[in-house]
């Protein structure tokens, strides 16, 4: 008797906290404090472990930039069975975390489940990093060909932040394409970026990249010259 009236006393004192934690994680939620949220929901996963709850954890942890902890909840491995949102979630912190292997594989899943040109723009920046050219070709393929005059790419790392044309931008990765393909080729390479940038003047980065490719083969073609001297 002692026995189970211990177990049913700790039963209900896990519901009564439960529903603490609940009515806190609704409070913080209203007040908008993010931290509180994230603890509220860590202490209710803790009473009553809940896939659903962790994958919303997961959210506020990297939505509030703190990619290591989704991570460490979600895990890295490729599960068929993750919702949708643990597998997005998944995606954009290993990117953060500049793991492109690692991402690149959720952002297939991803595009596996709902083709999405924004998706296949990831892919295709992802693909390149590790140089998995013949993969970035037909995602650049599938972007140009469902790409819409209307579908923008913002880049908010510049100073002000700017958006240009999908189109433009994997035009532009067109390019990069071409010069991973064959580094000496980089006229080829030039040639559609300067399409991209016919596309959106205001391209930023792709004049960027541009005048690195003008100056490396200025200095490519400058050293024959040097050497036959």
């Amino acid at each position: 008797m002692l026995l189970c009236s211990f177990f049913f006393g700790f039963a209900q004192n896990n519901s009564q906290l439960f529903t603490h934690y609940k009515a806190f994680y609704e409070q913080m939620k209203h007040q908008g404090d993010v931290q509180g949220v994230i603890n509220a929901l860590t202490h209710m996963n803790v009473l009553q472990p809940d896939e659903t709850r962790t994958d919303t954890l997961a959210f506020f942890y990297s939505n509030s930039g703190q990619h290591v902890q989704a991570i460490n909840l979600l895990g890295t491995e490729n599960d068929p069975k993750a919702s949708d949102l643990a597998v997005e979630i998944k995606a954009r912190s290993l990117k953060a975390l500049k793991q492109p292997q690692l991402a690149v594989n959720q952002f297939d899943i991803m595009f596996g489940r709902n083709p999405d040109i924004y998706v296949a723009y990831d892919i295709v920046d992802l693909n390149l990093q590790i140089g998995k050219t013949a993969e970035a070709e037909t995602y650049i393929k599938y972007g140009l060909e469902n790409a819409t005059e209307k579908d923008m790419l913002p880049f908010y790392q510049s100073n002000p932040p700017y958006q240009v044309p999908l189109k433009a931008a994997f035009t532009y990765q067109k390019g990069l394409l071409e010069y991973n393909k064959d580094k000496s080729n980089i006229d080829q390479a030039i040639s559609y970026i300067d399409q991209a940038i016919e596309i959106a003047p205001n391209f930023k980065l792709a004049l960027q990249i541009k005048d690195l490719l003008l100056n490396q083969k200025a200095q490519a073609e400058a050293t024959p010259a040097t050497e036959k001297e």
